[in-house]
């Protein structure tokens, strides 16, 4: 029978790993920076900033972005000190389970797959939707029947489907490969939004600056609320970390780099967008593209497309990584089932995992309304942020020798102040979210009660030490008597 104190079970960060499971190591720094701003800038910034600029913040929105960086800065210097001193391909569930214990791990390992994998199914919906446009443009339109789900009087959303098993066969060849495809993706985009500020900084007019705080100060903030999850994403970063080539080093540099990158650039497109456009003008549903039409640059649909397009394929495929890895990392702790998880001999890619979970979100994007309830990712994003917070005050605390390449500064004054920011927004959503988010705790609860919790490696490793200990002592009893 197992007791209250097997919940709370820790697991060793020295522990080690059969070579037959182990991930190829051949991620640089840069290689993890770039990811991290595939995940990190989607199609949000020619959509959000505006909608922000116009309803919340006004021209200080370029504040309200400083501010929303900051605050993940605290989550992500907690991020770079647990992934270069831990490690790990499972992130946030894997700190969580070298210092909190079993049970915290399986509920933030739970929470991280339904945020992975809801993110990059809705994502992949927004993604058909700019690939229709493009489709539009040159006069070879998909019919309405293949482009909405059964719900909606569809029958399928093709063009989802069709990019989810697009990058389920890049990740099936390896991170390599999968690093070198985002790279390229991530150039794209980036260039697009170099293309919109070179243009848009020749007609910047100060004028559209007055007044600068329409909101007051109290608009920065809520600015900054509604922009938070623009910064979402670089967690998947930490998922990386056993393939990584340096991880000591390059996981801090990957992880505080993209934060600090995507930061400026969500920065520099505010400041532009604003000083092109009143900010009255920018509650439309693409602004970026309205404000150079206004500039009659009549091209701009097509490159706001293109990097829409390039922007949401790299966040879709660093949410689809993610999730392959947390599972991988819960599956050799035995605490989800094992039948995916080899991994292929030359590529040490787990190409089973990448098409049985691209399969489930190909059938969730395909024929599932699943707009109204991707703000579970939200929830769910912020609980892992919680806990990779947690993490490092416990650890602190617990294991104060451990050795850490990159020590988070002023510890544990920052990761507590993440904490407090995360739980605070966490209060902030909709009572409709904390439901859907209990019933999905719920659930993985359930599971981990009649599966995980008797089918921990754990587990077995301590009934092993438990026969090598009592097994003599029964002898010697039974010699005695």
């Amino acid at each position: 029978m197992l007791g209250f104190k097997s919940l709370f079970r820790i697991k060793p960060i020295e522990k080690n790993i059969n070579n037959n499971m182990k991930l190829n190591r051949c991620l640089t720094a840069t290689d993890l920076t770039f990811l991290g701003i595939g995940a990190i800038i989607g199609a949000g910034i020619f959509v959000l900033t505006g909608i922000a600029a116009a309803t919340q913040a006004g021209p200080s929105i370029i504040l309200s972005y400083v501010l929303a960086g900051i605050a993940c800065g605290f989550s992500a210097l907690a991020y770079a000190e647990l992934a270069s001193s831990i490690g790990g391909c499972g992130g946030a569930y894997g700190y969580a389970f070298a210092s909190i214990g079993e049970l915290i791990a399986w509920i933030i390992g739970w929470d991280l797959l339904l945020e992975y994998g809801m993110d990059a199914a809705t994502v992949s919906m927004g993604w058909g939707g700019y690939a229709q446009n493009a489709l539009q443009a040159i006069g070879l339109p998909l019919p309405h029947a293949l482009i909405t789900d059964p719900f909606h009087g569809g029958i399928v959303n093709l063009p989802a489907v069709v990019i989810i098993f697009i990058l389920a066969y890049v990740l099936s060849l390896g991170v390599k490969a999968s690093s070198k495809f985002n790279k390229v993706i991530v150039f794209i985009k980036l260039f697009v939004i170099a293309l919109f500020l070179g243009i848009g900084a020749f007609y910047f007019n100060p004028a559209n600056w007055k007044p600068f705080l329409p909101f007051g100060m109290q608009g920065i903030v809520n600015g900054a609320g509604l922009i938070f999850f623009a910064y979402i994403g670089f967690d998947a970063v930490s998922t990386a970390a056993e393939e990584t080539k340096n991880p000591h080093r390059d996981l801090p540099i990957g992880i505080i780099a993209s934060l600090l990158i995507c930061t400026l650039v969500y920065v520099a497109v505010a400041t532009v967008l604003t000083g092109i456009m009143y900010y009255p003008e920018l509650n439309v549903s693409s602004p970026v593209a309205a404000a150079l039409i206004k500039l009659n640059y009549h091209f701009a649909g097509e490159i706001i497309a293109l990097g829409a397009i390039a922007g949401l394929t790299t966040a879709i495929m660093a949410m689809y990584f993610g999730f392959t890895r947390v599972y991988l990392a819960m599956a050799r702790d035995g605490l989800l089932p094992k039948m995916f998880v080899k991994l292929h001999p030359i590529t040490r890619s787990p190409r089973q995992l990448v098409w049985f979970v691209g399969g489930l979100m190909a059938v969730v994007a395909g024929f599932f309304p699943i707009n109204q309830i991707a703000n579970i990712v939200n929830i769910g994003t912020l609980a892992a942020f919680t806990a990779v917070c947690g993490s490092v005050v416990v650890l602190r605390f617990t294991r104060p020798n451990m050795p850490r390449p990159f020590k988070t500064p002023f510890s544990p004054l920052v990761p507590l102040i993440g904490i407090l920011l995360c739980l605070y927004l966490m209060s902030s959503l909709p009572r409709a979210t904390w439901t859907s988010f209990c019933i999905w705790t719920l659930i993985g609860l359930v599971i981990y009660f009649s599966y995980s919790r008797f089918n921990s490696v754990l587990l077995t490793e301590e009934e092993a030490i438990n026969d090598v200990e009592i097994t003599p002592k029964a002898r010697n009893a039974s010699c005695t008597s």
